[in-house]
């Protein structure tokens, strides 16, 4: 992986601290040519990169004026569409219980696909400048959210925060290994089977001594 660890450390750190506030940003603009033209650059977009000249030739001379605000909205909004595509995925789910069901959303948002892992890395690259930083961390507030939506999480209040809080965490772990090593699909799954299950214990420590539990099972029952 080509991105700098430190510096992709330090903006995870920071995108997850902002989750503290509870403030959901708003949602991006989205529409079906959007959607399509996104989908048809991030197929190449690990070997030719995010910009407009590879936009307009997989999608069309006037693509790039999807999007006004430049590349880095376009990597933002390739972001949404995979919080949405995953959020669909999982509106059928059968799946009783909430931890099993925050573990099936976490492995669709991170699949085993050697192009969307590649186009994640060269997307994470406009993330980490100056002007792409603000927007790595509504996106990564959005994502954390809208894993806890897929799981069909309904809690409210500080409990609402503090599972997000908690999840941004573990989702940043698991972000970082799939980046590096995702190609190792039985591998990456047992990696966040493993930070799940050590977010549960350390929400039963917390119940067990009367702290507020966060874990993704809390409330579950």
């Amino acid at each position: 992986m080509s991105l700098l660890p430190g510096k992709l450390e330090h903006a995870l750190s920071l995108a997850v601290a902002t989750l503290a506030a509870g403030v959901i940003p708003a949602p991006m603009e989205r529409h079906a040519e959007r959607d399509d033209a996104l989908r048809k650059l991030a197929v190449v977009a690990g070997e030719c990169g995010w910009n407009m000249r590879t936009l307009r030739s997989v999608a069309g001379p006037d693509a790039d004026l999807l999007f006004p605000a430049g590349v880095v909205e376009m990597v933002e909004a390739w972001s949404d569409l995979c919080d949405r595509s995953m959020v669909e995925a999982m509106q059928d789910t059968l799946e009783p219980r909430l931890s099993q069901r925050v573990r099936q959303a976490i492995l669709l948002r991170l699949p085993p696909d050697e192009h969307r892992r590649m186009a994640a890395q060269r997307g994470m690259a406009v993330f980490l400048s100056i002007r792409g930083q603000k927007a790595f961390r509504r996106s990564w507030v959005r994502t954390v959210n809208a894993i806890w939506q897929a799981a069909q999480d309904e809690s409210t209040g500080l409990t609402y925060v503090s599972k997000r809080l908690t999840l941004g965490g573990l989702y940043a772990s698991v972000f970082l290994y799939w980046l590096s090593r995702g190609a190792d699909t039985a591998g990456f799954e047992a990696f966040v089977d493993r930070r799940l299950a050590d977010v549960l214990r350390i929400g039963r420590l917390k119940a067990r001594f009367g702290v507020s539990a966060v874990a993704p099972e809390a409330g579950a029952g």
